[in-house]
């Protein structure tokens, strides 16, 4: 099969399309003939070296993948030619074949295509995860989501409005009628700063961005509230301790299905939208990776493996 794959660590270019054995599933696991990709942050910070070395080469990139089965699966209730979409359980989606937990796959929304149903798993997962499990967002509560257009953001705007949370949006000022479309209560300029008006508002704080100064959402937060970060960055404790709020360490829960069987009925029902930022084929997969770093997707970037 063709496959990305790089076998040392660096720059875009170190990724090469090469003809790779067909994966085989192990007991538990999932053959998928591969339709579309998904890319998320960590395939390139993998790539790059910047997770460090604890992932092997030569090294498939792509954790989220949607498609049909092509073997495995009977015990989990799939069948060949099933459309299905889900995470890996170690990489390898950027290929035409990939091997996938039966735990970590679930049916495809009949409302989405494949390309929409690739964008899904790790970010729906983690915007869902980190609103309603870790931040214990409930009706009638306040969020602000810092980095709410991006692949995660604007996942979890769509779901903290199902769950009947007020919203608070914040981005780049290019991004603003994208996320009043989508239906934030109120926007905030991230350059501009916190408005006065908003300081001390929300229950909780999800933050999407990795890197700097993050202390302004504390600002943002009620005594007691909760500030739930989904990528490493700096939180001042002692500003915290004195505001009376709550930072939580970046988490890496089990990925499980029972959650995308939600995010899919939820497509179905018309009520979550995922924003394709491009999509990209197979072969052109490092101008994907270049496109994710630089911050300034909107929505998710897809690999189109296969077309139909």
């Amino acid at each position: 099969m063709k496959a990305i794959r790089f076998s040392v660590f660096g720059g875009p270019e170190v990724l090469r399309l090469e003809e790779v054995p067909v994966p085989v599933p192990g007991e538990g696991e999932v053959l998928v003939r591969v339709h579309a990709a998904g890319v998320n942050p960590g395939d390139w910070q993998i790539r790059s070296g910047l997770a460090g070395d604890r992932f092997g080469l030569p090294y498939i990139p792509g954790w989220d993948v949607a498609g049909t089965v092509a073997a495995g699966g009977a015990d989990a209730g799939f069948r060949p030619g099933d459309a299905v979409y889900g995470m890996t359980a170690d990489s390898g989606g950027c290929a035409e074949y990939a091997v996938v937990p039966a735990g970590q796959l679930a049916r495809k929304p009949s409302a989405a295509t494949f390309i929409e149903a690739a964008a899904l798993p790790q970010s729906g997962f983690t915007a869902w995860h980190a609103l309603f499990e870790q931040g214990r967002l409930e009706t009638g509560q306040t969020v602000l989501i810092n980095g709410a257009a991006g692949g995660v953001g604007h996942l979890a705007v769509q779901l903290a409005r199902w769950k009947g949370a007020r919203v608070i949006g914040t981005a780049s000022a290019r991004n603003e009628r994208f996320l009043r479309e989508l239906g934030v209560d109120e926007f905030v300029d991230y350059a501009a700063g916190l408005p006065a008006e908003l300081a001390g508002s929300a229950d909780l704080v999800l933050d999407t961005a990795a890197g700097g100064d993050r202390d302004w959402l504390i600002d943002a937060l009620k005594p007691g509230g909760r500030l739930v970060p989904i990528a490493f960055g700096r939180h001042s404790a002692g500003k915290a301790a004195e505001a009376a709020v709550e930072v939580q360490e970046v988490q890496f829960p089990p990925f499980s299905s029972a959650v995308l069987d939600q995010l899919s009925s939820l497509v179905d029902e018309g009520r979550l939208h995922v924003t394709i930022d491009s999509v990209f084929p197979l072969e052109e997969t490092a101008k994907a990776h270049v496109r994710s770093e630089s911050r300034r997707a909107r929505g998710k970037i897809v690999i189109c493996v296969r077309s139909g």
